[in-house]
């Protein structure tokens, strides 16, 4: 839980000018706390000199970090923000559905097919290994199609315990009934005969893994590569900070993003997610259960779990994107230990994937990889919020247009935050 003793940080304050400027400051006074969200923008940025360089406090120790926020505002000044009057809280729009079967739970469960075991063996043929595009701790996920020709994705929760079987299913069923955002998936029934089964909508494209580790990874130019990012990081920011509950989905990797036929990611396994309430700044866990590979080091050591820990795991997944190479090699050697060197000396063409060539935008590269270098820091508190992700990955404009359509609330404390 949080603690409320006074403790100092090295971290970026607004307040200081030049406005890059790294100082210790109290958690009051923390980066983007909510007495500094009226802000005007221009204040936000002025003094903020790309042919000066900032004057850095002896007692940060972190150069690296705060030369990545150094270079991360000025991607954010590129363009011109006077015409910015006020700097809100950042984020994406929530569709505007009045869809009535997620009012409630008992709609919600009403709105479902109920899959009888012999119509999802058809459907998988058997859940056959041909079929198995994904594997959790508690869980397998096979494709299939149904009679009327539809593609489904069918999570078999085969693993643990009776008790710890039927936990997980009515979980995850709790979850998937706060959720209504074109960027989380959509399901459509499930089973509950024999065995529990949770039935996903799926494209042929199938998940994010099978694509870019597959023999149709020439699909995926950097165009659709940066669309799915984007979309990851909206998602994303709805569970975090849009949705009706505070969401912490603690499994994000390639393998559960499903893609639509528009290359539309969705994040699909809420298996592993944690409600986090309003009151609480983490939430502890006795163990790490997830994918190695995409574990945040606090999480992996200390089992804190809060929006920082997806942030990391979201910054090993777009270094994934990026390179093209698999979290973990088959050697099991670490892609964000291979790739911290290149990010370092801002070596992006050694970075990028050999299949992309010279053929992507240097700018939407630059700032993806910019912001991949920040996710994956090692202290939570230098990562970034995934508000702010979404607007370092699509710049300034974004932040103009919806600046106004985006509705204040208070920001929530991570625990990166309170200690």
């Amino acid at each position: 839980m949080a603690n409320d003793d006074q403790k100092d940080y090295c971290i970026w304050d607004p307040k200081t000018s030049p406005a890059c400027r790294l100082k210790k400051i109290s958690i009051e006074e923390a980066f983007f706390n909510a007495k500094h969200k009226s802000a005007s923008a221009k204040d936000c940025f002025s003094g903020l000199d790309g042919n000066k360089q900032s004057e850095l406090p002896t007692s940060c120790k972190n150069l690296r970090a705060r030369f990545q926020w150094d270079k991360a505002l000025k991607l954010l000044k590129k363009r011109s923000i006077n015409n910015t009057s006020s700097c809100p809280p950042f984020c994406v729009p929530i569709p505007n559905t009045d869809d009535p079967t997620l009012s409630n739970l008992d709609n919600f469960k009403s709105s479902l097919v109920n899959f009888t075991l012999s119509e999802l063996k058809n459907a998988t043929h058997n859940f056959s290994k041909e079929n198995l595009i994904g594997r959790g701790g508690f869980a397998e996920v096979y494709k299939g199609r149904l009679l009327d020709g539809q593609l489904i994705a069918v999570k078999r929760l085969n693993k643990g315990t009776s008790d710890e079987r039927t936990s997980n299913f009515l979980s995850e069923l709790g979850i998937i009934a706060h959720l209504n955002h074109p960027n989380t998936a959509r399901l459509i029934g499930c089973g509950v005969e024999g065995e529990m089964h949770l039935v996903f909508q799926l494209s042929p494209l199938g998940n994010l893994d099978s694509l870019l580790h597959g023999s149709n990874k020439n699909k995926l130019d950097w165009t659709r590569r940066y669309r799915i990012i984007v979309g990851i990081a909206d998602g994303l920011l709805y569970l975090h900070e849009n949705c009706q509950r505070r969401i912490i989905h603690r499994d994000i990797k390639a393998e559960n993003v499903l893609l639509t036929e528009n290359f539309e990611p969705q994040i699909c396994d809420f298996g592993l997610a944690k409600w986090l309430p309003e009151q609480c700044s983490h939430h502890n866990v006795s163990k790490s259960e997830g994918t190695f590979g995409y574990f945040a080091p606090e999480y992996l050591m200390h089992g804190i779990v809060d929006e920082k820990t997806d942030v990391y795991s979201f910054g090993v997944l777009l270094l994934e994107i990026i390179t093209g190479r698999r979290a973990l090699d088959h050697l099991h050697q670490s892609l964000v230990l291979s790739a911290k060197p290149l990010l370092d000396a801002n070596n992006i063409k050694d970075l990028v994937d050999p299949s992309l060539g010279d053929d992507y935008d240097q700018e939407q590269m630059d700032r993806v990889v910019l912001t991949a270098s920040l996710c994956v820091e090692i202290s939570p508190i230098l990562r970034p919020r995934m508000s702010q992700v979404s607007i370092l990955l699509r710049g300034d404009d974004f932040f103009q247009e919806f600046a106004n359509e985006c509705p204040r609330q208070s920001l929530q404390r991570a625990y990166s935050e309170d200690y």
